[in-house]
């Protein structure tokens, strides 16, 4: 695709990879709505692009887990500038936490953020997106996608299903012009990301990309027609691997687990009610 001739939805799009992603969007011609629920930092992103840039760009601030709030940009989707023609659902929560500590409003954002939001876009979408003569849709995975991971289980199984989704999709999508990417992200430096997730990643030595380099791939992914990609190396290899020989797999990360606990553990907030007599760990 001539990213000159997007038009995208990118939601998530106040965010470390979505502000990065409309950056290089933007740095490559295309034309981007943005769509965040933090309005006054897509407004500061507009405001620090270049005169030439910022005429292609738009905000609308939207809570993704609300369906009036989806019917509502789905509906100005289909008529800015000419209607869309890219989606990029972006959006994502992470909660570093083992289950028995998860709270289950976190586990219950985790699910609408992630998985039912770009899902319910997509279905009210397509059929604007298919009379398009080009379409293209780009979910945004990780390489949990591909690897579950201790302390990262809700969040896994997010992106497991938006894999499996994106690649169900395709499918039933090839006979039409609409393509389906899906895009897998290792660790990347953002706010998504806590203290203790940090620490973690120095001792366990994983490697951590900056934004740019996970937009760089996503709008390669766009202009030259990939349809699955997974940033960095040797993710992409455990990623193989984990799929062919799972059993191996296990044996390797087993022994981080010592590891991923302390840390998990030192990251979960302490209880309002036991604040006077629990010390957080440390």
């Amino acid at each position: 695709m001539n990213l000159s001739t997007a038009r995208v939805l990118l939601t998530g799009a106040a965010g470390g990879i979505g502000g990065a992603i409309a950056a290089e969007l933007l740095g490559r011609g295309a034309t981007v709505l943005l769509v965040d629920m933090n309005e006054g930092a897509l407004r500061r992103f507009v405001a620090s692009e270049p005169k030439a840039s910022a005429d292609r760009v738009e905000v609308f601030p939207a809570n993704l887990t609300r369906a009036e709030d989806r019917a509502r940009l789905a509906e100005f989707a289909k008529t800015w500038r000419g209607g869309i023609n890219v989606l990029i659902n972006n959006a994502g929560v992470s909660h570093f936490r083992l289950l028995e500590d998860q709270p289950a409003e976190e586990v219950d954002l985790a699910l609408a953020v992630n998985l039912q939001a770009p899902i319910h876009l997509c279905r009210l979408l397509l059929p604007h997106l298919r009379r398009q003569p080009e379409a293209h849709i780009l979910n945004t995975g990780s390489v949990f996608g591909g690897i579950g991971y201790a302390a990262y289980s809700v969040y896994s199984a997010t992106k497991f299903a938006m894999r499996g989704f994106s690649e169900a999709l395709r499918r039933e999508l090839a006979d039409t012009g609409v393509t389906v990417h899906y895009l897998a992200p290792r660790a990347t430096r953002t706010g998504i990301n806590t203290a203790a997730v940090e620490s973690m990643n120095a001792e366990l030595g994983v490697a951590m990309d900056t934004p740019p380099v996970v937009a760089r791939a996503a709008c390669a992914m766009l202009e030259e027609g990939t349809l699955e990609a997974v940033v960095g190396w040797p993710e992409k290899f455990f990623v193989r691997l984990n799929a062919l020989l799972p059993r191996l797999v296990d044996g390797s990360l087993r022994r981080q687990l010592p590891v991923i606990r302390r840390h998990a553990v030192a990251g979960t907030p302490v209880p309002v009610t036991t604040l006077q007599t629990t010390r957080t760990p440390t």
